[in-house]
């Protein structure tokens, strides 16, 4: 396990992301107005350089104030957030091979943001920039892992701001007034992300000729994996009334995306949708040996179609759907193009 490359650059995605909500601040001094620097790194590097003595020859000794800075000041794991370990979550990548992924595991990145002024009106134009926007958190919308195409919202919890002033009266020292700013992003790291393969359709063709290569395919018999729960995660609709576990109609918010024959998912139960009118639904309930069970008002339901069985694994519980066919074409499959072809 460990050992396996892995790199989703969740880490530096995080960090840009971060320092994006900050890259716009300004201040206005009467008629002028002045975008603040904002740079990475730790906020001693600059007060330092502030004490440098000017150089007509080196123009990055001194700098200008104000300006903001920020940097990770830790990381740590937020058991709060802990989902089960050996769940794992699956996307599609074509009609035979998915991409597959453990859950994410939850981690708080730290950051420490310095606002750095000389005096005391653009420090404070800069806080109140800030401030309005964290109700103690402001959800930033990151792609964590553009693999399998996951953007989670990781929030940034403002949880404490210090203020220090340098100036200590010496007219050769220059004054600094500092406010800190402590934010924590719940961030989501994902380990190895790995393609799956499965065989998801099984074709048989008879003949009523010994000579396969001559002879032409009269039957096929043709068998495709059929998901029994939802696999996706996709809901449709709601429920607008509570059940419990003695009712076959059911209501529900809109009946646009299902149709007579369908099965759905409410919770872990499955159902068979045998009539509809209007907007409830004559279901059939503990369908695919599901528990029957009672439900909330509004719980989401969920439909297994196609999408399911083409998120199938070779691990999961499906059962199968079968196809028999006629020929009288006179033509035989080609198993490396897989098309019917003139003998």
């Amino acid at each position: 396990m460990l050992g396996t490359y892995s790199y989703h650059e969740i880490f530096r995605k995080t960090i840009v992301a971060f320092g994006t909500m900050f890259n716009n601040i300004e201040i206005r001094r009467q008629d002028e107005v002045m975008k603040v620097p904002l740079a990475y790194g730790p906020k001693q590097k600059f007060l330092a350089r502030l004490d440098q003595n000017p150089d007509p020859t080196n123009k990055r000794v001194q700098i200008t104030l104000p300006r903001l800075s920020f940097e990770i000041s830790g990381v740590s794991y937020d058991p709060t957030r802990k989902v089960s370990p050996t769940q794992k979550i699956k996307f599609k990548k074509d009609v035979d091979e998915n991409k597959n992924a453990f859950m994410p595991v939850p981690y708080n990145i730290n950051f420490e943001l310095a606002v750095i002024s000389k005096n005391q009106d653009d420090g404070l134009q800069i806080v109140e920039q800030i401030l309005p926007y964290f109700q103690p958190h402001y959800n930033l919308s990151v792609k964590l892992a553009t693999q399998i195409g996951e953007t989670k919202d990781v929030p940034v919890v403002l949880q404490d701001i210090q203020y220090e002033d340098d100036y200590e009266g010496d007219f050769a020292n220059r004054r600094a007034i500092i406010y800190t700013f402590q934010f924590v992003a719940k961030t989501y790291l994902y380990g190895p992300i790995t393609d799956s393969k499965t065989i998801k359709k099984s074709i048989t063709d008879y003949y009523t000729s010994t000579d396969t290569t001559k002879a032409p395919r009269e039957k096929r018999y043709t068998v495709t994996p059929t998901a029994l729960t939802d696999q996706d995660g996709v809901g449709l609709t709601t429920l607008t009334a509570a059940m419990d576990v003695n009712d076959g109609i059911i209501s529900v918010a809109s009946v646009s995306s299902l149709a007579q024959g369908d099965d759905i998912q409410i919770g872990t139960e499955v159902m068979h949708v045998n009539r509809i009118v209007g907007s409830t639904l004559h279901v059939s309930r503990g369908w695919n040996n599901t528990t029957i069970a009672g439900h909330q008002n509004g719980a989401a339901i969920l439909k297994i179609d196609e999408d399911d069985a083409a998120l199938l694994e070779s691990d999961d519980d499906f059962g199968f759907g079968e196809l028999f066919s006629d020929f009288t074409d006179m033509k035989k499959r080609n198993p490396v193009s897989g098309q019917d072809e003139a003998i």
